[in-house]
């Protein structure tokens, strides 16, 4: 383990990045020595690994560097007054985001609220606090066999129910995908088993079919001129897998992208020639192909998708996408933060990263304690905001259930008429639409039209809709709107607004 095998995966880092780089690697090994893991070795594994997992998602010095100090603190091996000293505000600020989290142990709903809480409104201030604590929970993760069994089930669910989804709402398939399959394996050992065989057994099935469908494939492109191009399979996670079936009725014949080809190419114009080409030489299935690059989904991701019938019969999927989409579609937000000086930020500049832009603080004055909350994702904003209006046991159990309900269920992507993407979860009408573009625009709605109709409120949202919300002054919520509205954060606006109002509303008594 040397510093060297972290600098390595950067991408053309400065001499100040390597030395600052360095400097945290000597500090972390003096301040963790002595200290051991579960597993018996040296905690400094730990630390080390964590920063190795933030190289490789390409983040800058300044997210490594705090990679490598984020347990220096919370072990009391070093003090925040040395952490400012030695490596800056910056990096301070960023380990105190991931450290005070590792205060509380999860133990009960209790704690395990209050950690989640912390963690959203640092979250909320600063993104690269979330990558942080990603990838110090996947090298946990990864060494959860050494933990005592009780424990790596409560671990295991909070990574399946929290984290993974976390990762893949920011886009990070890299994190996200081996998050679920880790946590899977203890959460739900047998259906794990299950659904690994069955993969298994579907791969050994389809990989003759596609290979013969590809050699097909390679021979068209070739003829039309497209000779740099990529091409492997892409293999659907476990736990993805297993998700997919409860919703088809456990008919692994009913999903198509088990497997799939997929073919890199150099710019936008190819991916739609090489689509053109393999419906050339193969029946697409009516329905099944979807443009990701006309209408990219929200968190960035661009690809397009078509399933197409062999001349043998079989069903094939494939993605086409440029090197930089796939590049994108693995390391999502992440490969489009770079850090590389302290108060600056540089980001690559073209159309692919427009979406990112809202992630990104313009300047950053780390002089004081960062506040970049509306420039962090919509979503965690909500999160960070929603925590405040914890005050029972009951709200404490109610957050966690609008969490998952809201936030990482599966999603529908829907349309202002301007073409901006909104996220929104599967079954949400009109009403929700407008609370998520802004709560004063939800309670103000009087109208809604979808794909320019009018509809009712409570309409039912379905992908690719393009919702316009109509407003007045006058409108507002009525209790109605309860029974209307399918999210817990729309809800919330709305039981706000009448509980705030009834107050106001109320005629005080006579003596």
């Amino acid at each position: 383990m040397t510093s060297e095998e972290i600098i390595s995966l950067l991408d053309s880092p400065s001499q100040k990045d390597k030395e600052f780089i360095q400097k945290a690697y000597d500090f972390a090994l003096k301040v963790h020595e002595g200290q051991v893991r579960k597993s018996g070795e040296p905690y400094f594994i730990h630390v080390f690994e964590t920063a190795k997992i933030l190289a490789s998602l390409k983040m800058g010095a300044t997210t490594i560097v705090a990679g490598l100090l984020h347990d220096s603190v919370e072990d009391g091996v070093a003090t925040e007054a040395t952490i400012k000293k030695e490596f800056g505000d910056e990096v301070l600020f960023l380990v105190n985001g991931v450290t005070k989290l590792g205060k509380v142990k999860y133990r009960g709903a209790e704690r395990h609220v209050e950690s989640l809480r912390k963690f959203l409104v640092a979250a909320a201030q600063d993104v690269r606090v979330l990558i942080i604590k990603l990838a110090d929970r996947l090298h946990n993760m990864r060494t959860l066999q050494y933990v005592r069994p009780d424990k790596q089930k409560r671990i295991a669910l909070e990574t399946l129910e929290i984290y993974a989804p976390l990762a893949y709402r920011l886009s990070i398939r890299m994190l996200s995908r081996e998050l679920e399959d880790l946590s899977f394996e203890y959460v739900y050992p047998a259906e794990y088993e299950k659904i690994k065989s069955l993969l298994k057994s579907k791969r050994e099935e389809s990989i003759p079919e596609m290979d013969k469908f590809l050699k097909t494939l390679k021979k068209a492109l070739a003829a039309e001129e497209i000779i740099h191009f990529k091409s492997d399979y892409r293999q659907k996670g476990i736990y993805s897998l297993y998700k997919k079936l409860k919703t088809h009725d456990n008919d692994i014949n009913k999903i198509y992208d088990i497997l799939a080809i997929r073919i890199s190419v150099d710019n936008v114009a190819d991916c739609y020639k090489v689509l053109g080409i393999i419906h050339s030489i193969a029946r697409p299935i009516p329905g099944r192909i979807k443009d990701y690059i006309a209408f990219p989904k929200p968190n960035g991701y661009k690809s397009l998708h078509t399933n197409v019938l062999t001349g043998d019969g079989a069903t094939i999927e494939v993605q086409i996408r440029t090197f930089e989409m796939h590049h994108d579609s693995e390391y999502g937000i992440a490969s489009h933060i770079l850090y590389k000086e302290k108060g600056s930020v540089k980001q690559k500049e073209n159309s692919e990263s427009k979406w990112f832009k809202q992630f990104l603080p313009k300047i950053i004055n780390y002089s004081k304690t960062p506040d970049n909350s509306e420039l962090a994702p919509g979503w965690i904003n909500e999160l960070a905001e929603s925590q405040k209006n914890i005050k029972t046991e009951k709200d404490k159990d109610g957050f966690i259930e609008d969490l998952k309900a809201d936030f990482f269920n599966d999603r529908i992507f829907v349309l202002t008429p301007k073409g901006d993407v909104v996220d929104l979860p599967v079954d949400s009408c009109a009403l929700d639409f407008a609370f998520a573009i802004h709560s004063d625009i939800g309670i103000h709605t009087s109208g809604a039209k979808i794909n320019n109709k009018m509809v009712s409120l409570d309409t039912k949202l379905n992908n690719s809709d393009i919702v316009e919300i109509i407003i007045k002054g006058s409108s507002k919520p009525s209790s109605k709107w309860l029974e209307i509205a399918k999210t817990n954060m729309a809800k919330r606006h709305i039981s706000n607004y009448l509980e705030k109002n009834k107050t106001k509303n109320q005629i005080p008594r006579q003596k």
